[in-house]
């Protein structure tokens, strides 16, 4: 079984342990974060407000989270993710999620000395080798010469397998995007500046982000177009093609997505249910799924799908416009996909 480090346990590094705790997809020999206490540590991966408390208890021995399912994980407070000695717990993998944009940079440390044979990063960061989204491009992937692979974000994870299918079987001329994407941990209880976590001290531009996170719809930027574009540049998909905005809305998890699409010919509303129905029924990993039930959005809270297209608000327009809504999990279901990525690329170096 092969064996990864994870850097940083936020949302993200926490989701990928619980996921692989109940998986056993690989073993998780060592973690890393800058947060110096470290029963708090085993405290937040045992209880959690969102996805209750871990059937295995963690506890903390001897620079060990010891876990009451017999999992054994050593321990480190590094600023950087090249001062880890993942050497020593003889990582293959290491997965990168505390969202810093300097690990990025040292990732390749990683690699060029030999510490880790892989790096994922849990965003979509410009360098690395490969961005990758299962559904979307994973048949790009050449592990001989992409070593520092980003996961994307969970908005491209569900949007880009997605518009895939749009311009594979009916062409897309141009289209807007709206996001509707739950708090995140650097957002404010009460109003204030709003401080970056990719690049800390850094203030972001947009101050309405800074507003409470509990009582407002937050308007804002997104990227997840870009990120999207950036996976399906095969295809031709630009970023002057579809425009994207974004809210924050007070809640605490699962994603949705409206998308408004001017197709290159003439469809049905059946045609769409079609396609995306057979495309669920071919699919090798747990992409797309259709759903017709009248679920709101914690129904999609733990789906491990990378989307679910809610085909009750499916329409066409005079056969050529196109309106989609998609739901996702964007801490769980998104790492269930990074999960995925590592399996898959485990599987094409022959690693067990």
């Amino acid at each position: 079984m092969i064996r990864v480090g994870i850097n940083g346990l936020g949302r993200i590094g926490r989701a990928i342990l619980r996921n692989n705790l109940r998986t056993k997809s690989f073993e998780i020999a060592a973690v890393n974060d800058i947060n110096p206490d470290p029963d708090n540590i085993a405290y937040t991966i045992n209880y959690d407000s969102i996805y209750g408390r871990l059937p295995a208890d963690f506890g903390y021995e001897h620079h060990k989270l010891l876990g009451s399912d017999g999992s054994v994980i050593s321990l480190h407070h590094e600023q950087s993710i090249n001062d880890v000695d993942w050497q020593a717990d003889d990582i293959d993998f290491v997965i990168d999620s505390s969202g810093v944009y300097q690990n990025v940079l040292d990732s390749r440390k990683l690699i060029d000395l030999g510490k880790a044979k892989k790096v994922f990063v849990t965003h979509s960061p410009n360098n690395v080798d490969f961005t990758l989204v299962l559904g979307a491009n994973e048949h790009l992937l050449d592990i001989d010469r992409h070593h520092v692979i980003a996961s994307s974000i969970c908005d491209a994870t569900a949007l880009a397998p997605v518009i895939r299918v749009i311009i594979e079987e009916f062409g897309l001329d141009s289209g807007l995007v709206t996001t509707i994407h739950p708090w995140l941990s650097y957002q404010n209880l009460m109003d204030g500046p709003a401080s970056s976590w990719s690049v800390p001290g850094t203030i972001y531009h947009h101050y309405a982000l800074g507003r409470s996170a509990i009582g407002n719809l937050i308007p804002k930027p997104t990227s997840a177009i870009q990120a999207t574009c950036q996976v399906l540049q095969h295809l031709n998909l630009s970023e002057d093609m579809i425009g994207s905005f974004s809210y924050r809305p007070p809640t605490a998890i699962v994603g949705t997505a409206d998308l408004s699409l001017y197709l290159s010919r003439e469809v049905s509303r059946e045609e769409i249910v079609d396609r995306f129905t057979m495309y669920e029924q071919q699919q090798h990993w747990n992409i797309l799924h259709n759903n017709f039930s009248p679920l709101v959005s914690l129904d999609f809270q733990g789906s491990e799908y990378s989307a679910t297209v809610d085909h009750r608000w499916t329409d066409v327009i005079r056969h050529r416009l196109l309106k989609l809504v998609l739901w996702y999990d964007n801490e769980a279901g998104y790492a269930s996909k990074v999960i995925d990525q590592v399996n898959l690329v485990a599987a094409q170096m022959n690693l067990s």
